[in-house]
């Protein structure tokens, strides 16, 4: 059945589509930390970073069917749930960022982002790091290095390698200044620093906060805004609702996406309202479904599970327990280089002997654990960096699976037999 269904996707929806594992997964069911396939068998998902509060998760799902068979509209009409919804949501934002756009997809976010940097700016210069992903529009494709590579970059627009902790400050500022030079030597008016919070695509580095602060402060006084990509680690999954709360990075945009509506589409930006009434006075944005009465209701009952169930707390909890048995494990594997992690987001880097990216080793593990019932995946330039998202009603239990899976696999993989033979 399960082959079938592939030969039907390739045949009906094209080699565009990319999917998971050498042996796909045949999903039809989710229920909390559980994905399920088409033979009843249950998955741990420690990857899905859309679905923050685990799949399905019912008060989600009935302020969904109950606001659905209600109303259904956009935002030309009145309506209070989208204003209720706006409210709420900027009440968990530092007081300089008191305005929303609402959007479908983090892609929308951000390219809303780069359209308001440029017209508040009236720059088109943009500096994003070396392997960021922001999305897959047009323009944002064009900021997304790692989607494309360096070729798919958009005009005017310059790439610097991504800080890895707080000492990197000088040096990531030095090439956000040199990339401000280069854009000036050819006319080109600097508009904007994008940068996703926690460094996903690159690696993820948790602790580079105070750089990227570096770096802010060398584009605002080229005249510049920071845009500050918030899809991956917002909505608590760092155990805070925002990771770039951490430290002094004050963003003059923030875009919003994936866990916003644990599944259902719903994303957005949040702006300084100066930014964001320079952009409105010149040009109007209207999305159709963006901050439609269903994904305002569903975006409301998120928030709601968040705080009823100390998510924030938990996720920074078990992160403590996840990041630490990662480390434990490392010292029983020698392909275990650095772990990196905060809340429920982690990476672990693979090395080989000699101390180099093990890319290929990185998807036999990836490979090995959806064998063993475990789904995660990989991040970095090299694909060498193991990237486990649990959901945040993730317990005690679940932590302890995914850490012994992982040891399992290791140990599995040792001696180098084919993935294949993992039971």
């Amino acid at each position: 059945m399960s082959g079938d269904l592939a030969r039907r996707r390739e045949e009906h929806l094209g080699s565009s589509y990319r999917l998971f594992y050498d042996d796909p997964v045949h999903v039809v069911r989710g229920e909390g930390v559980w994905l399920y396939d088409a033979d009843g068998r249950r998955y741990l998902d420690a990857y899905n970073n859309v679905a923050g509060l685990g799949h399905c998760h019912p008060r989600v799902v009935a302020a969904l069917a109950e606001q659905a068979a209600r109303l259904n509209t956009h935002t030309r009409y009145l309506g209070h749930e989208v204003v209720d919804y706006a409210e709420r949501l900027l009440g968990t934002f530092p007081a300089h960022l008191d305005q929303v756009v609402l959007t479908c997809t983090g892609s929308e976010a951000n390219d809303l982002a780069y359209r308001v940097a440029r017209v508040a700016t009236g720059g088109t210069g943009f500096v994003v790091t070396e392997h960021a992903y922001h999305g897959v529009t047009h323009a944002v494709a064009g900021l997304s290095p790692s989607y494309g590579g360096p070729d798919s970059l958009g005009q005017d627009v310059w790439t610097v390698p991504a800080p890895r902790t707080a000492g990197d400050a000088e040096a990531f500022a030095a090439a956000v200044q040199a990339a401000v030079d280069q854009m000036r030597s050819r006319s080109v008016q600097p508009a904007a620093l994008l940068v996703d919070s926690i460094l996903a695509s690159d690696g993820i580095y948790p602790e580079a906060l105070p750089a990227l602060e570096a770096g802010a402060a060398v584009m605002r006084a080229a005249g510049g805004l920071l845009i500050v990509d918030e899809v991956q680690p917002g909505f608590g999954r760092t155990g805070r609702m925002w990771h770039f709360t951490r430290s002094g990075l004050t963003p003059d945009l923030v875009s919003l996406g994936k866990p916003m509506g644990n599944g259902h589409p719903i994303a957005g930006l949040v702006a300084r309202r100066d930014v964001l009434d320079e952009f409105g006075s010149r040009q109007r944005y209207f999305n159709t479904f963006g901050g439609n009465a269903v994904s305002c209701a569903v975006g409301s009952a998120v928030l709601d599970v968040i705080e009823d169930e100390g998510l924030l707390e938990r996720a920074a909890a078990r992160g403590e327990r996840l990041v630490s048995g990662l480390r434990e494990v490392g010292t029983r594997h020698t392909a275990i280089g650095e772990v990196r992690g905060i809340g429920l987001y982690a990476a672990v880097e693979l090395r080989d002997d000699h101390g180099a990216p093990a890319a290929e080793l990185a998807g036999r593990v990836v490979n090995g654990m959806r064998s063993r019932g475990v789904l995660l995946s990989t991040a970095g330039p090299s694909g060498h960096v193991l990237k486990l998202r649990p959901p945040l009603v993730s317990e005690d239990e679940h932590i302890d699976l995914l850490l012994e899976t992982l040891d399992a696999t290791l140990d599995h993989l040792r001696g180098g037999p084919p993935v294949g033979s993992l039971s």
